[in-house]
């Protein structure tokens, strides 16, 4: 019989203290950010903040404002501000609070659940009531199945913690390309204002010419043309360099007063050397947190699967425990006489063998094996695409910079030359300078190709959006060859 209490007490007792050891990993409020900021920080070098009161907010906002006291604001700077202020980045933090609270909320399944009753109240001569009823309720099955519930929640939580870190990722690499994407974009808008300049000047010359008799009106209009098609396109790189600071207005989460800064009219230089990533495949399979949460998933499969196990028979199995006590008069006496009673209750799904619930686990573990698969094969080969365009690109652009644009350059001089000596006519000159923009703009879209090519290194070793930035600006610059460049 004392065997028998002593494990009663253990079943209601226990949860209780497991609990109460075990939920402070969980209960915090910000439970698993630093292991998620930490692993966004060695992909984009930058600090993320998770914001949950007042104070914070304004905390960021005082940093928000220091960072863009600067009138120009560079790529880094840019980044840092996505990080703090972007409102979608906060909401993604929350799905991993959402995933603390499910797993603190799993240790605290098991607590044995209380009920306390009166009747008889108001019974004449026994004061406040006639019967007291006590009674404590455990699930057994909940017990049964407490590790592997908290193992399923703790796997659900750090694929939380690596969801996050991807988002910020995600986040960082957006608005590096963003930033790229604006920059060219005013570049591009500064090349076609100067060879403007020159149109327009040829355009005059063209006019007075034409005035003095020594060019017909059919050589006029087409001087007069190319000036008008390329003030044309002056205003639409300038819309598109418009619409390209907008979009990273918008990652950088600003508004108001705070749109008013801006960018860089260039593009950094190429650098001298590349980033030698030769091991990159190996070095994307080990860091990718995607492939990480797709194993992870695997995982979670797994161990749901071993509860429908455990479950496939018997539902629901709860331990109860009940104390009443009951008051009489006699004698002009109260006497309390207390009962005790436990009873086991128990759900059997007659009609219901389970065999339905495992065949779904065994198809839901094959479909995430094979999701496992596809994105490792995946993630080898997004790695050397990756390094592809980068080496590439870098390629590209150099041969922009030192073959095309000294040779446009040279020609160019020299057509100058000959024209102020009366050699070259201006139908020649204006032809020259035609192609030069031309050449201009390649190289400069060539040289952007490049950096959102280095930008997207990060996001495909360690995951998060790779966007399709680099085969956009591809067909872009394909376009922009075919129509000339205007």
């Amino acid at each position: 019989m004392a065997s028998l209490k002593i494990k009663l007490i253990s079943a209601f007792v226990l949860p209780v203290f497991a609990t109460g050891c075990v939920s402070a990993g969980y209960s915090a409020k910000d439970a698993g950010f630093a292991n998620a900021s930490a692993r966004s920080a060695e992909a984009t070098g930058k600090q993320t903040v998770w914001v949950q009161n007042r104070q914070q907010a304004e905390q960021i906002r005082e940093r928000v404002n220091a960072l863009m006291a600067k009138k120009t604001i560079d790529v880094e700077t840019a980044v840092q501000v996505a990080l703090l202020n972007n409102k979608g980045l906060q909401a993604a933090y929350a799905d991993l609070g959402d995933s603390a609270a499910d797993a603190w909320q799993t240790q605290l399944s098991v607590l044995p659940k209380f009920s306390v009753g009166l009747s008889g109240i108001g019974t004449p001569g026994l004061e406040a009531y006639r019967v007291l009823e006590g009674a404590i309720a455990t699930n057994i099955l909940a017990l049964a199945t407490y590790d592997k519930d908290i193992k399923l929640a703790d796997t659900r939580f750090r694929q939380a913690q690596l969801n996050a870190a991807l988002a910020t990722i995600s986040l960082a690499s957006e608005t590096r390309r963003a930033w790229i994407n604006a920059v060219a974009a005013w570049e591009n808008v500064g090349y076609l204002n100067q060879a403007k300049i020159a149109a327009d000047s040829a355009s005059e010359l063209a006019k007075k010419i034409g005035e003095a008799g020594s060019m017909t009106k059919g050589d006029q209009a087409r001087e007069h043309v190319f000036y008008a098609e390329l003030t044309g396109e002056t205003a639409k790189a300038r819309l598109a360099a418009k619409l390209a600071k907008e979009e990273l207005v918008r990652l950088m989460g600003l508004s108001g007063a705070d749109i008013a800064f801006q960018v860089p009219n260039r593009l950094p230089s190429l650098p001298k050397t590349l980033i030698k990533r030769d091991d990159i495949e190996a070095e994307a399979i080990h860091k990718r947190m995607d492939l990480q949460v797709s194993r992870l998933e695997l995982d979670a499969t797994a161990q749901s699967y071993k509860l429908e196990d455990a479950t496939r028979f018997v539902t629901d199995i709860e331990l109860v425990g009940t104390l009443e006590q009951e008051r009489e008069r006699e004698d002009g006496k109260i006497h309390r006489n207390i009962s005790k009673t436990a009873s086991l209750e128990f759900t059997i799904p007659i009609f219901d063998s389970g065999q339905a619930r495992m065949r779904k686990g065994e198809l839901a573990y094959m479909r995430a094996a094979n999701q496992l698969a596809e994105k490792a094969v995946n993630v080898r080969s997004e790695a050397r695409s990756g390094y592809v365009a980068y080496r590439s690109t870098y390629d590209i652009a150099r041969h922009y910079r030192n073959s095309v644009l000294p040779l446009r350059s040279a020609i160019e001089e020299q057509s100058l030359l000959t024209y102020n000596g009366m050699i070259t006519s201006t139908f020649e000159l204006i032809a020259d300078t035609r192609d030069k923009i031309d050449s201009t703009i390649l190289a400069v879209n060539a040289k952007r190709d490049f950096w959102l090519a280095e930008a997207n290194l990060a996001p495909v070793i360690y995951g998060g959006s790779t966007g399709s930035a680099v085969a956009e600006a591809e067909v872009a610059s394909a376009e922009d060859a075919e129509s000339g460049g205007h």
